[in-house]
């Protein structure tokens, strides 16, 4: 596993665990509809980016023709 995706994959394990600490303290009630589950939506899609490598964000991106650069993560 390269650095990218455990960085990636790290990033993405905080987020979740940020949500969950602040839903179990009783901060935030993530049983309810937010804007909070987009914030769940991006930790996961992170989180599973490092770790499978499937990166669905990145295809969009180069099939509008932005290019890779050579310190590219994806």
């Amino acid at each position: 596993m390269s650095i990218e995706r455990i960085v990636r994959s790290m990033a993405g394990f905080m987020v979740l665990l940020s949500l969950a600490l602040a839903h179990f303290t009783g901060q935030i009630d993530m049983s309810q509809i937010s804007w909070l589950w987009l914030t769940a939506f991006v930790g996961l899609n992170l989180f599973q980016s490092g770790i499978t490598g499937f990166c669905p964000p990145a295809i969009v991106l180069k099939k509008l023709g932005l290019k890779e650069s050579a310190g590219s993560c994806c």
